[in-house]
């Protein structure tokens, strides 16, 4: 029998009752907006790249005050949540000066991330020759996007809770590119197209990487599960390393040497020296005229004469 909306509705409040983890009624108001880290993403993105992102384009006059107010007013909007992000709000007066503290070394970072991103954007002209200027690559690769949001949230990751995964996962729902705040990664990044890449928590990555679209950095499933947490669980790629599509590399003790090329759907869960060429041995494709009339649908049609 059908349930009516009564009824599913007191079998709903019956299962808010229930303790776990999905039910957070009472201390609801000590979680940080989600909405309002999500607007912040979008005033650092206006930060690191000023007449960018849609708003109105100001005379290079008027920049400093322009940048004095939207520091302002992202200080003003994240204070709270980083409050909030440690349980206490309203907050008290040691809880605020915590935030400020972390705010201050939050905003003097910026102006390192914009050079690091420089560097970035740099990667990307140079590896990419479909892209015909740097403006093409600000407005419109999402992998810019998502390495921007990922390392201003890297600054947050050992001081707030919470925030720099939303941060990331901000960026993961508009680019497809998942990059969790805590791994690391050096200067000249570039993943081109994108979709589908995945950097785990602790991976390591050099400088001079550059990524095609679906590589994972991933950990391997072991029964310890939360035991292994803070443990080294994702490979370390060092400087200079080009990995193609497709590619999965596994485990915390997996090393891909210097200027190593690893070619596309290549499945590691070891170690590859430097200057190494990795790639998938497969049959040979086979190319084979169409027959007439009627559309080949199994290996021994295919193979019929």
């Amino acid at each position: 029998m059908n349930k009516n909306g009564s009824d599913a509705v007191n079998e709903l409040l019956a299962t808010y009752g229930e303790s776990g983890g999905i039910n957070y009624l009472d201390a609801a108001a000590t979680l940080p907006s989600r909405e309002t880290i999500e607007e912040a993403c979008a005033d650092l993105m206006s930060l690191m790249f000023p007449g960018f992102r849609g708003e109105a384009l100001a005379d290079s006059e008027d920049l400093p005050d322009i940048t004095k107010s939207r520091v302002r007013s992202l200080r003003i909007r994240l204070r709270p949540e980083i409050c909030k992000s440690f349980g206490d709000y309203p907050a008290s007066d040691e809880t605020k000066k915590k935030a400020d503290e972390i705010l201050d070394f939050f905003v003097s970072q910026l102006p390192e991330v914009r050079k690091i991103l420089w560097s970035d954007i740099d990667a990307a002209y140079e590896g990419d020759p479909a892209a015909k200027s740097y403006e093409e690559i600000i407005l419109a690769y999402p992998s810019l996007e998502a390495i921007a949001i990922y390392r201003m949230a890297h600054l947050l990751y050992n001081k707030v809770p919470l925030i720099p995964r939303i941060m990331t996962e901000w960026a993961h729902s508009r680019t497809g590119i998942d990059i969790h705040p805590g791994a690391e990664i050096g200067s000249h990044f570039f993943i081109d197209h994108g979709t589908g890449v995945v950097v785990g928590e602790t991976t390591k990555i050099g400088s001079h990487v550059k990524l095609y679209q679906g590589v994972s950095f991933i950990a391997r499933s072991l029964a310890a599960g939360q035991a292994l947490r803070g443990k080294k669980r994702h490979p370390t790629i060092e400087d200079g390393v080009r990995i193609y599509a497709g590619t999965t590399i596994m485990g915390g003790d997996t090393v891909i040497g210097a200027n190593t090329t690893i070619g596309a759907n290549v499945f590691l869960t070891k170690s590859v020296p430097p200057n190494s060429l990795v790639y998938y041995e497969e049959k040979e494709v086979a190319i084979i005229p169409k027959r007439e009339k009627q559309t080949a649908t199994t290996r021994e049609e295919f193979s019929r004469d």
